[in-house]
């Protein structure tokens, strides 16, 4: 494993006032993060679940064309958040949503028709006859980033779920109206960030934007600053092979913490989640470390 324990030696962007935050745009997020991860398959020892991820990507896309719109958030409940430093979506309310159900239901029923390892196929059977009480204790710990190792496989499809939801749920949000609540925070959700990503886009080139892991927002965040706890002090880099590396783990020796960070002048293709999945190894090598894994992928719990 490559160390550079230095901060990272890239200088900031000329942008004095970069914007805050995007919002997703959900059909192309899915179509995008499908065509990733079916390239990433080409060359990977997890081509299996990832052909399945990206399958379970298109099926996405689709369900964000054909389900019926949702609700958008009141511009007098942004406004509410904002002044009280909240995210404007309430995760937790939405565990007894009927929109989101719906969208948990009509996931289910689709990805009966996708190839998928035999783990998930039976998985995908127990969710689609699960109890309304176990699909809520289900979308209830991926809505609190949080899933049991002992349980992974139910957990990856309300994961599913709860993506399209909330990624449909975050678009229709004002960017402009969205606050910081806390580093290593989503403004939109209240989540955690899966990775973050040094941008290369014209206007932001060298500012780094952290992804929820849900619903996909994306939030300025300080370049060198742990997305766990806050520090800027004992901020390190670490990678599979050279300081040069397109993907690098940022170690916090403040909180003993570590998050994925994607250099997207260096790869414009790295898709925030899908190349989380496609960097396993350095997720394999960090767990030989005492560095606990900050960045939350309900695709990853168990790596």
């Amino acid at each position: 494993m490559s160390q550079d324990v230095q901060p990272d030696p890239s200088m900031i962007g000329g942008v004095p006032t970069p914007p805050f935050a995007f919002l997703p745009d959900p059909v192309a997020l899915f179509q995008t993060r499908a065509k990733r991860l079916a390239f990433l398959a080409e060359t990977s020892e997890l081509a299996p679940y990832l052909r399945f991820l990206a399958d379970l990507a298109r099926l996405q896309a689709r369900l964000c064309v054909t389900l019926p719109a949702v609700q958008p958030v009141s511009a007098a409940r942004q406004k509410q958040a904002a002044q009280g430093e909240m995210p404007p979506i309430d995760r937790l309310s939405l565990v007894t949503d009927p929109a989101l159900a719906q969208v948990l239901d009509a996931l289910c029923e689709g990805a009966t028709d996708l190839e998928m390892p035999a783990p998930a196929r039976l998985a995908l059977d127990a969710v689609r006859a699960a109890s309304e009480s176990d699909r809520h204790w289900l979308l209830t710990n991926i809505l609190s980033d949080h899933v049991p190792e002992d349980s992974t496989a139910p957990h990856l499809f309300a994961a599913a779920a709860v993506q399209v939801h909330l990624a449909r749920l975050s678009a229709t949000l004002d960017a402009d109206a969205l606050v910081p609540v806390g580093t290593g925070v989503c403004p939109s959700c209240g989540g955690k960030p899966v990775t973050s990503s040094v941008m290369a886009r014209q206007g932001i080139e060298n500012i780094r934007y952290a992804t929820c892991a849900c619903c996909a927002t994306q939030w300025n965040e300080v370049r060198v600053k742990c997305l766990c706890c806050g520090s800027t002090k004992g901020i390190g880099y670490r990678s599979v092979e050279t300081t040069d590396a397109t993907v690098k783990a940022e170690i916090c020796r403040e909180c003993k913490s570590w998050v994925k960070i994607f250099y997207l002048a260096k790869n414009p293709s790295l898709d925030p989640v899908a190349d989380d999945i496609g960097s396993v190894g350095l997720d394999m090598l960090m767990g030989k470390t005492d560095y606990r894994r900050g960045g939350f992928n309900p695709y990853l719990i168990g790596y």
